[in-house]
């Protein structure tokens, strides 16, 4: 009888520390999860500029990108305010119900049915000056341009950041806005950073024939490996348990998970023509990432472009020469 009864009460204390267990998995998950969510995709006025590993760059690397930004300011302003380029500010709603907001440019010439979505990145809006760089590029060269912010930056509603993932439908929505717009139009994406993956991740959606290349500059594998990288740097801690209990939360808060938002898996359903670019001195997002997305693209036309000395989103800055050339050329 007393046997029976010290095995009962085993037992009892058994389950009350798996109980007590579960309970502080539980806590922990929310407390830790939440912290990390707040920190990473919550929508934010300004961002933490710590988050981003400087680039290995050389003096002669540095210089070089500093004397490009310069150019490009004074390039920028000459192109936007010519009189000849009509902008307006337009709105759509994304599938969830969120206002959206970009910035459209029209212009006259033999390239007025041919459309750029440029898609800036995390922490960037459409009125950055990296944004508005690009831009003006295109519109130099007679294209017309939807310049949108993404959900959560800039003008654009949207209480959590999609890091390409929610973003990649919204994308489908300014597509299906200037197709109906102008129904003759060819359209190409362009994005940079999380702009590139976003464009990557919309390259495995079934997208209408308007759609004729995309340009990803700097765009990471899945938005896991990305934080996990991150969370390497910032924390120096590994993926296990923090960025699981993140996930878990982000599910729960923002309606996504980490491991499911990938450019990997869309490129694999990829039937438009892609342009990869990647910077061989990116330390935010691993250069070796631009070898696995070319790899994974199941485009039977696609091209890389790795531009040596040139940090995150700074290869149209180190070789601008190099970079338009290549691009326009695969465009045209």
């Amino acid at each position: 009888m007393n046997h029976q009864n010290h095995k009962k009460s085993a037992g009892k204390r058994i389950l009350l520390i798996l109980l007590a267990l579960c309970i502080l998995t539980g806590v922990l998950t929310v407390a830790v999860g939440n912290y990390f969510v707040n920190f990473a995709i919550l929508r934010q006025d300004s961002f933490n500029e710590d988050i981003e590993p400087a680039d290995s760059l050389s003096g002669e690397d540095q210089a070089i990108i500093n004397a490009s930004r310069t150019a490009y300011e004074t390039f920028r302003e000459d192109v936007f305010s010519d009189p000849a380029i009509g902008k307006e500010v337009v709105t759509i709603t994304s599938d969830d119900g969120l206002r959206l907001e970009a910035d459209r440019y029209m212009q006259a010439g033999e390239r007025e049915h041919q459309w750029v979505i440029f898609v800036h990145g995390y922490s960037s809006s459409r009125t950055a000056s990296s944004s508005q760089e690009i831009v003006s590029v295109y519109l130099s060269r007679g294209y017309q341009v939807l310049s949108p912010d993404n959900r959560g930056h800039g003008g654009s509603e949207g209480q959590y950041i999609g890091m390409g993932w929610l973003d990649r439908l919204d994308i489908v929505k300014w597509i299906d806005y200037l197709t109906s717009l102008d129904p003759q139009a060819e359209i190409y994406l362009h994005g940079v950073s999380m702009g590139g993956a976003t464009v990557m991740m919309t390259s495995g959606e079934a997208l209408p024939e308007q759609v004729k290349a995309i340009v990803e500059d700097s765009g990471y594998t899945s938005v896991w490996d990305e934080f996990a990288s991150e969370l390497r740097y910032l924390y120096h801690l590994p993926a296990f348990p923090a960025l699981y209990m993140a996930d878990v939360m982000a599910g729960v808060r923002a309606g996504y998970h980490f491991k499911e938002a990938s450019s990997l898996r869309q490129l694999a359903k990829c039937r438009v023509p892609m342009l990869f670019i990647h910077g061989d001195k990116d330390n935010f997002v691993p250069f070796e990432m631009v070898y696995e997305n070319y790899d994974a693209c199941a485009s039977a036309d696609k091209k890389l472009l790795t531009v040596g000395g040139a940090g995150h989103v700074e290869s149209y800055l180190r070789e601008p020469e190099l970079y338009w050339s290549t691009v326009f050329d695969f465009l045209d």
